[in-house]
């Protein structure tokens, strides 16, 4: 097979993406009252005016308790009027508009929320300096059918597709980490067990999009690769449920992703961890705990382009569904290689933050190289508004 062109039209299970570009989520913290503000809106308008083919919204929450902060959008009937208005925004700039779902487990921050955090087994969040409840068998039911829900509400706002978060030590990825899930009942143990709340998200979102949305939405899943920590989540096991995954027929596309969001997040940065920049963010004690013993939390991983690329070769050579190529996708050459190897689309973040106009700009030159200087100091700046602080982008096109 010829290697496509990167920026010419592709397929995405039923939707066709004006080019096989997509803005990855990225938290905005742009939703006060957990609600879409014109802020949000013109954050993804501007990536969408800058000409990728589709941006993802992040992070829209099954449920109050499914939230990393309280100011995060959860999905319900109330915030469907303002998605709408997002998705309207999106379209009218010739973009496809993603909406990524998911429940953030232990890394909820329960305090901010005002509701229960679930986990695999009780868990501490030190940031909400709360206990995380061990999840029973009505718990996981309910969040499986949150995710159900969250799919038919953004298939009612106009969504072409979902992303399923499975990444990160969220939710369903805290169950598939051996690490963290410590159980012995039938969703711990064996790696079947432990991916029964993964496949069966992704089950109820097919079924919920299938019976809701006419078949028309798209929906696609983030997996860790690796958590890039001791006794978290392997390549071989993460290889073993992706084939799962796909055998299932939930999913039109896979995005590859790693690292983990409670223990080693640098791991999917790369380049400069930003630990002065983060204890700045919280007060003390909390900001001291930073300033002493970020180091360990936020190691040290020099950044290259297509740094996933390695392992996600692996996945690209057992797995015969479409593949999103995540990390270190910045220029027209690594769009290429990401091609030639069999990825059918590439996922960018960071370089979006700093230049929203980023493919527009490699489309008119191909030489074109990204402003982001992987500082990495967009990363604190979550706890207020995100943002690049290099470029101040994206606020408007430049």
């Amino acid at each position: 097979m010829p290697t496509p062109d990167v920026l010419s039209p592709a397929k995405l299970g039923p939707v066709t993406l004006r080019n096989r570009t997509i803005k990855a989520a990225t938290f905005e913290n742009r939703t006060p009252d957990a609600l879409v503000s014109d802020d949000l809106i013109e954050y993804h308008r501007v990536v969408a005016a800058g000409g990728v083919g589709m941006t993802t919204v992040a992070y829209c929450a099954v449920s109050p308790g499914g939230r990393t902060s309280g100011d995060g959008l959860w999905m319900r009937p109330e915030a469907v009027a303002g998605l709408r208005r997002l998705t309207d925004a999106i379209h009218a700039e010739g973009a496809a508009v993603s909406a990524q779902i998911g429940h953030a487990g232990p890394v909820a921050d329960a305090r901010s929320n005002k509701a229960r955090a679930l986990a695999p087994v009780r868990f501490f969040n030190p940031i909400g300096m709360r206990f995380a409840k061990k999840a029973d068998r009505d718990d996981i039911d309910g969040v499986i059918a949150q995710h159900a829900d969250a799919a038919r509400f953004a298939a009612d706002a106009g969504f072409d597709a979902v992303e399923i978060h499975l990444g990160h030590n969220y939710l369903a990825s805290s169950f598939l980490s051996p690490l963290i899930n410590r159980r012995s009942d039938e969703f711990g143990g064996s790696l079947a067990n432990r991916a029964k709340v993964a496949r069966g998200i992704v089950l109820a979102v097919r079924r919920a999009v299938e019976k809701h949305g006419g078949g028309q939405i798209a929906v696609t899943a983030k997996l860790n690769m690796s958590d890039g920590v001791r006794g978290g989540i392997s390549l071989d096991e993460s290889l073993t449920t992706a084939k799962w995954l796909q055998d299932d027929g939930g999913l039109d596309a896979l995005e590859l992703t790693a690292g983990s969001s409670l223990v080693n997040p640098m791991y999917l940065f790369r380049g400069n961890a930003p630990v002065k920049e983060f204890a700045g963010a919280f007060k003390p004690p909390m900001s001291w705990g930073i300033r002493m013993s970020g180091n360990k939390f936020m190691r040290n991983y020099p950044y290259r382009e297509a740094y996933l690329l390695d392992d996600a070769r692996l996945f690209r050579a057992e797995l015969s569904m479409p593949l999103i190529l995540l990390g270190g996708i910045t220029n027209r050459e690594t769009m290429d290689l990401a091609m030639s190897e069999g990825f059918e689309f590439v996922a960018m973040a960071r370089s979006l933050l700093a230049e929203p106009d980023l493919v527009n700009k490699i489309a008119a030159d191909s030489a074109t190289r990204s402003a982001c200087t992987h500082c990495n100091q967009c990363m604190p700046s979550i706890y207020q508004r995100t943002h690049c602080v290099v470029t101040g982008a994206p606020d408007s096109l430049r």
